[in-house]
């Protein structure tokens, strides 16, 4: 369709699989199934259902006639009755069961619980590979000195793998989040419309006995192990806030990544991959922009800022329910997992695909070393009989005088040369060249790679083994 708006998430950004969970036949099929369940439970516990016309609702639970529900939609401006109404024009001997005793969040409500389960699951996959694919890069670099920052300006020395722990510690945090999230969803299972089951206390004459059995019931055909005990029409609000700001957590660890590629990029040490025929500007045929970290950051951005849609949703709500969460509701939840699921194939396409440039990493650590060793040359002067307070004082300004050469006369760091011409110090060029190894500044972050792949994320892995290998493709 060129003449008419298209999500740019579901052409550009999102896989396939994430766009079929939120897709109409997701939907509507679960709906189907969430009525085969309610029928099955109140057949089982008395009602007069018979097995034919459940078999009924089975044969056409795939095969639906959204034609039909389509022009029913017209008439009556409702899409869970038009459904109800398509889903017996196919099934006629089963249409006065279905939807029995239910409002419309039974299947609305229940749907978008399993829905987001679905999708988180998928999230969580794509999480864990980025994870893993950051682990073998930092295990790769968890040796190679390079320039640390604080406030991006030169600072202790860290390595390559070291800071790429950092980055995984934080997607640590957000699958923490996840998995706690996913392990909190339960169903809706089916309330009444204000909560109170009136509809099934008619059914069934008053049976509380029964009636306690129905939600247990249709939730373990939808296969969760929990309903909501309690809930107005619809189940809280809450749900959605709390599912939306894990996706926004993901897109802020997302956002420190890409923006650190980008970074690293711009001084020529990291780069994200490019291909050989990609172009980077349409003016400077010289370019390599960061095209794929900018847009994580660009989808980051929306996802985090998207996640006020479900808290303000949850706020405004009247008494057992309104509908003034329906519309923003089919938008913010879609999207943000749409948006996050682009992000994190971005993520996995970058870090398959980093380039590390060795000798830029170590030409800019050893322009900056000479400042960070003097405190170990200051050490050695004075093993050698030096005064530590004068070789305090005179370190400080040969110090000062290398960097305004550095900056104000743009000429390479010669501090060195410095130090050896001053008698106070009493060492040799060679001598302090010696003490220019980048591998004594990195304090211990080799071994902390080690530690902290050993003991956090290879366990992680492990116990997520057959969701590994994924290699994600972006469309543009």
């Amino acid at each position: 369709m060129t003449d008419r708006y298209v999500s740019p998430l579901s052409e550009r950004y999102a896989s396939k699989e994430m766009q079929y969970i939120f897709s109409p036949d997701m939907k509507f099929k679960t709906w189907r199934r969430l009525w085969i369940a309610l029928a099955e439970a109140e057949k089982e516990l008395g009602l007069n259902i018979t097995q034919e016309q459940i078999d009924e609702l089975k044969a056409h639970a795939e095969d639906i006639n959204y034609d039909v529900a389509k022009e029913r939609e017209k008439q009556v401006r409702h899409d869970v009755m038009s459904h109800v109404y398509a889903y017996g024009v196919q099934c006629p001997n089963a249409k006065g069961i279905i939807h029995l005793g239910a409002t419309s969040c039974y299947v609305g409500d229940n749907t978008d619980i399993i829905v987001m389960r679905e999708a988180l699951l998928l999230i969580r996959k794509k999480l864990i590979n980025v994870v893993f694919k950051l682990s073998k890069f930092a295990d790769r670099y968890k040796a190679l000195p390079t320039l640390a920052f604080t406030h991006f300006q030169p600072a202790q020395p860290t390595t390559v793998g070291k800071r790429a722990t950092l980055w995984m510690n934080e997607f640590m945090l957000d699958l923490e989040d996840l998995d706690f999230v996913l392990s909190t969803l339960k169903l809706l299972g089916s309330k009444g419309t204000t909560g109170t089951q009136a509809s099934f206390l008619e059914l069934f004459d008053g049976d509380n006995e029964k009636i306690d059995k129905i939600d247990p019931m249709i939730a373990k055909k939808m296969g969760f192990e929990k309903y909501y005990p309690v809930s107005g029409q619809t189940y809280s609000r809450k749900v959605d806030t709390r599912v939306a700001n894990v996706l926004a957590g993901i897109a802020a660890s997302a956002h420190k990544f890409s923006n650190d590629i980008r970074l690293l990029q711009h001084l020529k040490e990291v780069e994200e991959p490019f291909e050989k025929d990609q172009i980077g500007s349409s003016a400077m045929a010289y370019k390599r922009n960061p095209m794929r970290s900018e847009r994580i950051a660009s989808l980051s951005r929306y996802v985090m800022i998207d996640a006020l849609n479900p808290a303000i949703t949850s706020a405004t709500q009247w008494f057992e329910r309104t509908l003034d969460d329906s519309a923003n509701k089919r938008l913010s939840i879609p999207e943000a997992f749409l948006a996050i699921d682009g992000v994190l194939d971005l993520c996995l396409n970058v870090v398959d695909g980093l380039v590390v440039y060795e000798k830029v990493i170590d030409a800019h650590l050893r322009n900056e070393l000479p400042f960070m060793a003097t405190e170990n040359i200051m050490m050695d002067a004075v093993k050698a009989g030096g005064d530590r307070q004068e070789l305090h004082e005179r370190i400080r300004e040969l110090s000062m005088e290398a960097a305004k050469n550095v900056k104000q006369e743009g000429k390479q760091n010669d501090l060195l040369k410095r130090i050896s011409d001053d008698p106070a110090f009493n060492m040799s060029y060679d001598e302090l060249l010696k003490t220019m190894d980048p591998k004594r500044y990195v304090g211990r972050a080799p071994y902390q790679v080690e530690v902290y792949l050993k003991e956090v994320i290879n366990p992680m892995l492990d116990a997520n083994k057959d969701l590994l290998g994924m290699h994600a493709e972006i469309n543009v």
